[in-house]
């Protein structure tokens, strides 16, 4: 069994209260947690008004059988960069496998196979991501305000956005009404 103490691989859920409405009841895919810091995508909202055409047509890439889906407020860093989510059953040039539950690519080219209807058989595309230097998200997860939980990829791709808050809490056992907003001080 692994026991480093980082959390690729997992899902970080907003816990009530956490202070900063950009991650209130966020759901965060983390896809690289080390030493020198940690990136996750957000998984939990989705950007109004941005669907998938709209990105393939900024890139002049016609959508072909690709569905019209909404982009996913991936996080606050670089909000115009965007990422794919995805099953691990297609790869690019840069693709991140993400401890074998999904993985992560950046370029265009996961665009490209998905509008062909070659690229990955499950997906999720965002804008932005979530990001911490050195330490801070080991230093965060000792207060109030991230639950990590194991990644399940069917809370990614089997649960609607606007649920998987709630689900994910709901598959580690905890009913997020029950949590106080805030932690004492002893």
């Amino acid at each position: 069994m692994d026991s480093t103490p980082f959390l690729t691989g997992q899902f970080l859920l907003a816990m009530p209260g956490i202070g900063d409405p950009q991650f209130e009841r966020a759901i965060i895919a983390v896809c690289a947690h080390d030493e020198e810091g940690a990136m996750g995508i957000g998984i939990g909202a989705t950007i109004d008004g941005v669907g998938l055409h709209d990105l393939l047509h900024q890139f002049e890439i016609e959508p072909g059988d690709a569905p019209d889906v909404p982009v996913h407020f991936g996080g606050p860093v670089e909000p115009r960069r965007g990422f794919v989510l995805h099953s691990t059953d297609w790869q690019g040039q840069d693709t991140i496998d993400v401890a074998g539950l999904w993985a992560l690519s950046g370029t265009i080219d996961v665009l490209r196979a998905i509008a062909e209807g070659t690229g990955p058989r499950d997906w999720l595309v965002a804008l932005g991501y979530a990001g911490w230097g050195e330490g801070q998200l080991d230093e965060e997860m000792t207060r109030h305000g991230w639950f990590n939980m194991r990644g399940e990829t069917d809370l990614i791709y089997s649960v609607e956005t606007e649920a998987r808050w709630q689900t994910g809490f709901a598959t580690a056992g905890i009913d997020p009404r029950m949590l106080a907003s805030s932690t004492g001080t002893a």
